[in-house]
């Protein structure tokens, strides 16, 4: 995907009908970070309407090697011109399904205790592409109650770490805890629109524990072409095991 259409899917998500102002008390956001310890985390005051960073923490350089300085001027777009190619589909479905849910489900005077959590690779100085997990805080909204402008921590983990694009929204509750909401996994897109119906057959029956030879009989097919199945689904899903398989799709019961 070309990142001039990153841009016009990344406004439509965020599009604003007003110019917000930034609240003093992110000066005092900023003033922390002079006292805050080097670590593998970072965090960014986020502008998602003007596209720009209102801040970047010392710790963006420590963690990836890049200019601070670069990111500020260039924004956005130089962000996402280091995100894993084969992530923004996912990334970018992610954010869509966030805001949607924000606007659907979350009501207006309850959002400023939502908070959102999301992941995708990034590409650090020395071109290798690390994960990235970043956890949001909206800090101030539109006149229809979008979040535009947000708190950003992100933490930075192993790129050997294999990780499926997921997003969650949570909530503070009358605890004052924060409630799991909403949560999907975008990397696994394919039990949509890559697998066949035959084969969300036998995924099914593999998920109520059948064997080969079970499910051969239930579909009216030899064991022998079960197993292949079960084989094409797991390379078209980029996984090692039916048990893996099983397990992503117990936690995602909707896909089936």
């Amino acid at each position: 995907m070309r990142y001039t259409e990153i841009k016009d899917l990344y406004k439509f998500i965020f599009k604003s009908y007003d110019k917000p102002f930034l609240k003093e008390h992110i000066a005092k956001i900023i003033e922390l970070d002079d006292y805050l310890p080097y670590s593998s985390t970072f965090f960014c005051v986020t502008n998602t309407q003007d596209l720009t960073f209102e801040y970047i923490s010392k710790n963006f350089t420590a963690c990836l090697g890049l200019d601070a300085g670069e990111l500020k001027v260039l924004g956005m777009r130089y962000f996402w011109s280091r995100i894993h190619p084969e992530d923004i589909d996912a990334w970018l479905s992610a954010l869509n399904s966030l805001m949607e849910f924000t606007l659907d489900e979350i009501p207006e005077h309850k959002r400023k205790d939502a908070n959102y959590t999301w992941n995708f690779r990034l590409k650090n100085s020395d071109d290798v592409y690390v994960n990235i997990i970043q956890n949001t805080t909206p800090l101030v909204f539109d006149s229809d109650g979008k979040p535009i402008i947000g708190l950003a921590h992100y933490t930075v983990l192993d790129a050997h770490v294999k990780m499926d694009i997921t997003a969650s929204a949570k909530l503070l509750n009358s605890n004052s805890e924060y409630e799991t909401l909403f949560f999907n996994n975008f990397s696994q897109k394919l039990l949509k629109d890559g697998i066949s119906n035959r084969e969300r057959d036998v995924i099914r029956l593999l998920v109520l524990s059948k064997s080969s030879k079970e499910i051969s009989k239930v579909l009216n097919i030899s064991s022998h072409t079960v197993d292949t199945h079960r084989r094409n689904i797991l390379k078209k899903l980029n996984i090692s095991s039916t048990g893996e398989l099983i397990g992503m799709l117990k936690m995602n019961q909707h896909w089936l």
